[in-house]
């Protein structure tokens, strides 16, 4: 079990069950995530608009680690309709560094922001 993952997932799920605006929740989720995780080294919150793919938060709009990284997970962020609204994506320089329960969490945080998404 990777806790934490499990410890960044309690933070960002508290800030959108207390409803916090979209701007907040996606700050907290990538704040969370290169905070506590310490293999996760960047994360960014992509959102469609049209046919673009809008940066919207980002633990670091100056470097995304694109070319550093030995790991990147993507997750679709879907409406309560699954249509797919968004993508996070979290990257890491450490080659292996995701597990099974990293997955999952990091999945179930996708869907609640795509949730609250809807919901603003």
């Amino acid at each position: 079990m990777s806790i934490p993952t499990d410890v960044a997932s309690l933070q960002i799920m508290a800030q959108v069950f207390k409803k916090e605006s979209l701007n907040s929740i996606f700050n907290k989720t990538v704040e969370s995530l290169v905070e506590q995780v310490p293999y996760i080294d960047w994360v960014g919150i992509y959102m469609y608009e049209n046919l673009d793919h809008k940066l919207v938060a980002a633990s670091s709009f100056e470097d995304d680690l694109r070319w550093d990284c030995n790991g990147e997970l993507k997750f679709p962020i879907t409406n309560s309709t699954k249509d797919e609204i968004g993508m996070m994506v979290v990257r890491s320089r450490q080659p292996i560094a995701f597990d099974v329960t990293d997955v999952s969490t990091l999945e179930t945080i996708a869907a609640a922001i795509g949730q609250q998404s809807y919901a603003n």
